[in-house]
């Protein structure tokens, strides 16, 4: 019988991409029809390109206090998490930072 969960990882602990310059402390992942649907009509708080991968990250604001992220990678594959405002502002200075991350226009 085939199994459908990840080993060694608990169902409740989402964590974004390593590829990306920040970590936040508690992000949930949604899956890509939610995600999907609830960015369609968010404001883009910025969107940034990694410099030699091509991988996008778009921050959407979609209530007064939660932002979801949006990361696609080269091969178009997307994946979003939800994430708590203020925690994403108070990191949001690394993708600046970061030498192979620039923001999109």
């Amino acid at each position: 019988m085939a199994s459908h969960g990840t080993r060694g990882q608990s169902s409740g602990a989402a964590r974004l991409p390593s590829q990306l310059p920040l970590a936040l402390p508690a992000v949930s992942r949604l899956s890509w029809d939610l995600g999907s649907r609830v960015v369609a009509e968010a404001e883009v708080l910025g969107s940034w390109e990694h410099r030699r991968s091509g991988r996008t990250l778009s921050a959407y604001d979609v209530t007064d206090n939660t932002v979801v992220l949006g990361v696609r990678t080269p091969a178009g594959r997307e994946r979003f998490y939800g994430a708590a405002e203020e925690e994403f502002e108070e990191k949001r200075p690394r993708l600046a930072a970061a030498d192979d991350w620039r923001r999109r226009e």
